[in-house]
């Protein structure tokens, strides 16, 4: 009887912590369940009612035309001409390739969404969008460091261009660029969408990007990307550095050259980057250090169009408007693709 009674009281002293733990094992599986149960995310809308609706579409299309007509005249120009295989204009073409990319990740779906008056994404398509944005503006932004470089060691150290930027150092420094915008991405991304998100599927964006997709999830799990952050601002800190180095000796080196038109040639080749650069950065740094006194939704839209699509649209013209050479050949192989096409009608013709 004694060990009976004995046995009962065992029992109930531990039956409420397994009681505790499967409840708690119980609310955090619903709680997975219920974050891997988004099938789609919801994207902020440009407009709301119709005809502005119809006015972004026009204008993106306008722009991500533009893009694709710059960027890609560019692209086949420095590939055609081999008097524009120099390793300036090898890295010019794969910021055009970058800037390409970048614009056709973001610019259609945002201009279907407002065609057919929608705002999902799938779950997969934003997984692909983040992922491939973030590749791109990741490597754009190490291209650009590379130019940077490259036009150092051009009015620097001139005698010794073709020896440190040869053909297969061209192609290194490149490959480091993309490669290391893919590892960044394939961390982030991987990273962000493995934890749960417990606050809807509504992204404060037009298009899929990792901040906002920060934003959803629980607030204990947001911690797990604070150290691909660090990292990521570090590498980020350290290439603006090299940048501002880099053009700290070449504005000293330019400004030694006796010759005004010897300076003003040196300067024709560095300020388009410059521009781009500046760009590129200013929209970049404001967009992630904006105070949140100032944050709004429609300014969030207007500093990301500024960043992940207006560049895109503008660089060519930017490197095209003081570049005498690459206007020359732009200007010679579109006459000749233009007499080729009359030859051939008339060829036909008769």
């Amino acid at each position: 009887m004694n060990r009976h009674i004995k046995k009962m009281s065992n029992q109930k002293r531990s039956s409420p912590p397994d009681v505790i733990g499967t409840g708690l094992h119980t609310g955090w599986q619903q709680l997975s369940n219920s974050c891997s149960s988004i099938s789609q995310f919801l994207l902020l809308p440009f407009a709301d009612t119709r005809e502005l609706q119809l006015l972004h579409f026009c204008l993106f299309l306008g722009i991500y035309l533009a893009a694709l007509l710059g960027n890609g005249l560019i692209i086949i120009t420095i590939a055609c001409d081999h008097h524009l295989h120099t390793p300036m204009y090898f890295f010019l073409l794969n910021l055009s390739l970058t800037d390409l990319g970048c614009i056709s990740t973001t610019v259609p779906i945002s201009m279907a969404n407002s065609l057919w008056d929608t705002r999902d994404i799938s779950y997969t398509g934003c997984v692909a969008q983040s992922f491939f944005f973030l590749n791109l503006i990741s490597t754009e932004f190490c291209v650009l460091t590379v130019m940077a470089y490259d036009r150092y060691v051009a009015i620097c150290h001139p005698l010794h261009y073709g020896t440190l930027l040869g053909s297969r150092a061209c192609v290194h420094m490149a490959a480091a660029a993309w490669a290391s915008g893919f590892l960044n991405a394939v961390l982030h991304t991987a990273n962000t969408f493995s934890l749960p998100l417990c606050h809807g599927n509504a992204v404060d964006q037009f298009f899929c990007e990792i901040p906002p997709i920060l934003k959803l999830s629980c607030s204990d799990a947001y911690l797990r990307e604070i150290g691909f952050i660090v990292v990521s601002s570090c590498f980020v800190f350290g290439c603006c550095v090299f940048i501002v180095v880099s053009y700290v000796q070449i504005f000293r080196a330019v400004l030694r050259i006796p010759s005004q038109q010897g300076q003003h040639k040196a300067f024709s080749t560095c300020l388009p980057h410059l521009a781009v650069v500046s760009l590129f950065v200013s929209t970049g740094i404001f967009s992630n250090l904006k105070p949140p006194s100032i944050s709004s939704l429609s300014l969030n839209v207007v500093v990301s169009f500024l960043y992940s699509v207006f560049p895109p649209a503008v660089n060519p013209l930017i490197y095209s408007m003081r570049n005498q050479e690459l206007k020359d050949a732009m200007w010679k192989l579109m006459t000749g693709y233009f007499y080729a096409v009359i030859n051939f009608l008339s060829s036909a013709y008769h």
